[in-house]
């Protein structure tokens, strides 16, 4: 067995850290190129109108309930106080997963049966549904949920 030089050991050291170095720049790159860290444009004008509009949201009594079903789609049942359907305007759904925009898409609701129903089809996981809608009488009405699909 042979000494060990110099070299060798500042050979196998350079190795190393570039090794490192290698997975964090694609880490990061890959941090970067799929999450686009955006949830407003404007975060001072959005803290500004923020009170009033959950306060607004909270006066509805408004449940949102999603489900989904792969022969079905994704559902998505507005419930009152007392549990009743309520119908709603300009609804509009963002669903996709919570740490990459690849898969996000925007599906068009149809009201069934005091229901909203789009055909979409989701993989098993989690998904993140980002819902606005308006209430009859122009309230505002936005919420973050999540959805596991089973598979």
């Amino acid at each position: 067995m042979g000494e060990i030089t110099g070299r060798q050991v500042f050979a196998v050291t350079a190795g190393a850290f570039a090794v490192i170095i290698g997975v964090n720049v694609l880490m990061a790159y890959k941090a970067i190129s799929t999450f686009p860290g955006v949830e407003v444009k404007n975060s001072y004008v959005a803290s500004q109108q923020f009170e009033a509009n959950r306060t607004a949201q909270d006066a509805l009594g408004w449940t949102l309930t999603p489900s989904y079903a792969p022969e079905d789609g994704l559902r998505l049942t507005f419930t009152d106080a007392e549990g009743l359907p309520v119908p709603v305007r300009e609804l509009t759904v963002l669903v996709g997963r919570t740490t990459s925009t690849t898969a996000d898409q925007k599906p068009q609701f149809v009201r069934e049966a005091g229901a909203y129903l789009a055909p979409v089809t989701l993989a098993p996981g989690k998904w993140m549904l980002q819902v606005t809608a308006e209430a009859e009488d122009g309230t505002p009405f936005q919420q973050r949920l999540d959805l596991l699909v089973k598979g």
